[in-house]
């Protein structure tokens, strides 16, 4: 799964959005940063060594994101930057200064659940709960990579202008995110459900 750990496109490269630190920064070893945390602004002040995942829930405390193995490998933690899926474990906190990070407590709009979260409650797309943060918002995330062309494994055909989110497809770009019940055939006729009615005219 094209999970972005270093927070970056290539095009518009972190140290053109944030500012970069002191010298003086560096030598104390913490940083006061400025991020935008599901549609709010916040003003922290952060060990430079701290996670992205660890900022989100020690500091601002939102526990909907999840530590599995704080490795990258499990995708519990999946949050949203800029609309791109990236692993917070592995992201340090002051890479992401001056942009838009979203976690699960940020889809709900007026107390109403995202329409994914509705579909995951329809399906049966979860068990014990733990993976299910991380697997909704890599689900949104992924969809937008399908939108922008961006190819996976399994695509088939990569000069075509549309791609479709087919079984096969989708297991392949949800890889990253693991189910340690099982709920995998839930999860996947969930995330196909919800947008299958997304495409509707």
């Amino acid at each position: 799964m094209p999970h972005d750990t270093g927070g970056a496109s290539l095009a518009e490269p972190v140290a053109a959005r944030a500012p970069r630190p002191s010298a003086s920064t560096f030598l104390s070893g913490r940083a006061r940063m400025r991020l935008r945390v599901n549609e709010r602004e916040h003003e922290v002040d952060c060990d430079l060594r701290t996670s992205l995942l660890d900022l989100l829930r020690e500091t601002l405390k939102l526990p909907g994101t999840k530590k599995g193995c704080n490795q990258g490998a499990c995708g519990a933690c999946t949050v949203l930057v800029d609309g791109e899926r990236i692993n917070a474990c592995l992201a340090l906190a002051v890479q992401y200064q001056g942009r838009s990070v979203t976690t699960i407590e940020g889809l709900a709009s007026n107390d109403r659940m995202h329409p994914l979260q509705e579909a995951f409650i329809e399906h049966d797309g979860f068990q014990c709960g733990y993976c299910t943060p991380g697997q909704i918002c890599s689900a949104i995330g992924m969809a937008g990579e399908v939108a922008r062309g961006v190819p996976s494994a399994v695509t088939a055909d990569l000069s075509s202008g549309t791609m479709e989110l087919s079984h096969d497809e989708l297991r392949e770009r949800m890889s990253g995110n693991l189910c340690r019940c099982g709920a995998h055939n839930g999860i996947v006729k969930a995330i196909q459900t919800h947008f299958a009615r997304e495409d509707r005219p």
